[in-house]
């Protein structure tokens, strides 16, 4: 399976709720929205916090289990390298306070040499992150 496969699947997963699927993708050492200056992290928005492992993205997709999704779309998907980038569209009522909002965001997904998610790194409007979780 090429890693554009693999991102595609997980796409699949995520929209059966089945976050297993996704987990067994993931190296067991994967990062998780780990980068240097996070405008959303720096304010404390849970769900952009950085996470560490398979057990860091179950944590993320236990609070992302929070949301009421109203629509989620993958608009398009490229690939080079080891690296995957796919093109989305989110509208959900985030927790705590239920609000809502829409984005178009972009997920860059690096592979290691079997195939496996090293890191997820999440490209998306922080401010409007911020604003919907309240912090």
């Amino acid at each position: 399976m090429t890693n554009l496969e693999t991102v595609q699947e997980m796409y699949a997963a995520f929209g059966r709720g089945d976050i297993a699927a996704i987990l067994e993708r993931c190296a067991a050492d994967v990062r998780w929205e780990e980068w240097a200056d996070n405008t959303a992290q720096k304010k404390g928005v849970p769900w952009m916090k950085p996470r560490r492992g398979r057990e860091g993205v179950a944590d993320f997709f236990r609070l992302i289990g929070e949301f009421r999704v109203h629509d989620f779309q993958v608009l398009s998907i490229m690939a080079g390298g080891n690296q995957v980038a796919a093109e989305f569209v989110f509208e959900a009522d985030a927790p705590p306070h239920g609000r809502r909002y829409r984005d178009e965001e972009i997920h860059l997904w690096t592979f290691n040499d079997q195939g496996q998610v090293i890191r997820l790194r999440h490209y998306t409007d922080t401010a409007k992150h911020i604003a919907v979780a309240g912090v």
